[in-house]
């Protein structure tokens, strides 16, 4: 709809920016800190871009009353980060690694004295080595109590300081690119294994969002989606039921379960008759209806269009890691949907579509289906960025992209959906985790690439100066 005027942002609207402790924190190996998956599996040649992998990152460890000064700078709100489990316990459980704990205690003090609200993501992926080694990680309904524990320890560690949580990040990416792709640790490609591995996700991820409550934190709690809105490339029924059926299985699949916590039955009917259906066990209904978020987190990038897919049609395709614009494959589900090109939008160099519109349709179709308050966790551009002899960076680009979805949020918002913040993919930039560090999101620029660590100096890019003005006016000329 055509709004005669937009609806401004709320007063306490969280402008923030976000980051992930692998891709940012480097000292893989300080302080007690114990081995992740990821830690093991960019060792695997072939698996990362050029080699690359988080040993240093971008020294953020080390360097992080610097970025957040930079932070306070730019005027945010609030800065999402993810906690690194095995600094916290470095083989999944057991005694407190309290050097571990204490570096985010003092991120978080540091945060706070600089007026920035702390944001924590639970796990963004890097999941202790020893539990996968152990019995499986996230195939094994140990994982449940192990994460459960965890996340309480954090919990009481951080009661009345921090006050928003994100219990999973990306689930969806994090189980179908270890278990269908091979993209990810553990690095299998088994759909009966994914589907089952992602159920016991949605049982831990319901018990921690219990735990939180039954604990009674002062603050939020809710998992972070990777969302990618479905359109059909035209209007044939074929290719309108082809988006039908994505919506379902690479959508509903998640939501549907973290909101109401039932699994969309089109999409399980397919599930069912493919043999790959996971197994719901006693109890497991009654956790997952029981377990309420708070908000729904929801990391957008781009959309997806469909057609008709038939039985015989094509199946998973290559992804775009190397920069090298078109290179990424077809891709599909058979009998389900494939992907198609929308000849409406423009793609970036890893042939992501740009689609500032789609955000607002996503958070629309949240709104009518869930009636849920939604924080934006992720949303950012991943491009080549040039430094001057001047050590200036005018990354216009990045400032048109981001522009274009803050006005979508603001649509949003006046069409009645209710959005909390809105936190950047990312503050600095960083590793890329299968596309080393050519591929730049940051505010900040970082002076390292795949060949060395170089100086690993700061420089502010534009688009740190343009967000800073949209913190300023609350968005008011957005």
């Amino acid at each position: 709809m055509d709004h005669k005027k937009l609806t401004a942002f709320p007063d306490q609207f969280l402008w923030g920016s976000a980051s992930a402790a692998y891709q940012v924190e480097g000292a893989w190996d300080e302080d007690g800190k114990g081995l992740s998956v990821w830690d093991e599996f960019v060792r695997i040649p072939g698996k990362t871009f050029k080699g690359t992998n988080g040993d240093v990152a971008v020294d953020h460890y080390h360097r992080f009353k610097e970025d957040v000064a930079l932070m306070a700078e730019q005027g945010l709100k609030t800065y999402r980060f993810s906690i690194a489990w095995t600094r916290i316990f470095p083989e999944g459980r057991g005694e407190v690694n309290v050097e571990g704990l204490n570096f985010y205690q003092d991120l978080v003090d540091e945060l706070i004295k600089h007026n920035i609200e702390p944001m924590i993501t639970l796990y963004h992926w890097d999941l202790p080595q020893t539990l996968q080694e152990e019995y499986g990680g996230w195939e094994s309904r140990q994982i449940i109590e192990d994460f459960t524990n965890y996340a309480a320890t954090l919990f009481e560690a951080f009661r009345g300081k921090v006050h928003y949580w994100v219990s999973l990040n990306e689930q969806n990416v994090f189980t179908s690119l270890g278990y269908m792709l091979a993209a990810h640790p553990p690095g299998v490609t088994d759909p009966k294994r994914m589907y089952a591995a992602n159920h016991i996700a949605n049982l831990a991820n319901a018990s921690v969002i219990n735990k939180f409550h039954e604990l009674q934190m002062p603050g939020k709690i809710g998992p972070s989606f990777a969302y990618t809105p479905n359109y059909a490339i035209d209007s044939d029924p074929k290719n309108v039921l082809a988006a039908e059926n994505a919506e379902d299985l690479m959508a509903h699949y998640w939501m549907d379960v973290y909101l109401w916590g039932k699994y969309p039955i089109a999409a399980m009917r397919f599930l069912e008759e493919q043999g790959w259906a996971p197994t719901i066990e006693p109890g497991d209904q009654e956790l997952l209806e029981s377990a309420k978020p708070d908000f729904l987190g929801i990391n957008y990038y781009q959309t997806a269009t469909n057609a008709f897919n038939p039985l015989d049609g094509v199946g998973s395709g290559k992804m775009n890691t190397t920069g090298k614009k078109g290179s990424s494959e077809e891709s599909g589900v058979p009998g389900m949907y494939k992907k198609v090109t929308n000849p409406f939008v423009d793609r970036t160099n890893w042939d992501w579509e740009i689609d500032p519109e789609g955000l607002r349709i996503a958070l629309r179709r949240i709104t009518s289906r869930y009636r849920v308050p939604v924080m934006i966790t992720e949303n950012g551009l991943g491009e080549y960025d040039k430094i001057t002899a001047e050590n200036e960076i005018h990354d216009d680009y990045r400032i048109k992209y981001l522009s274009g979805h803050v006005h979508a949020i603001k649509e949003a918002i006046s069409d009645g959906a209710e959005v909390l913040g809105y936190c950047t993919w990312s503050f600095t930039d960083l590793l890329s985790w299968l596309n080393g560090y050519q591929k730049r999101y940051g505010f900040v620029y970082v002076d390292r690439d795949e060949d060395g660590e170089r100086t690993m100096n700061r420089y502010k890019k534009d688009s740190f100066y343009w967000y800073q003005e949209v913190i300023k006016e609350n968005g008011a000329n957005s």
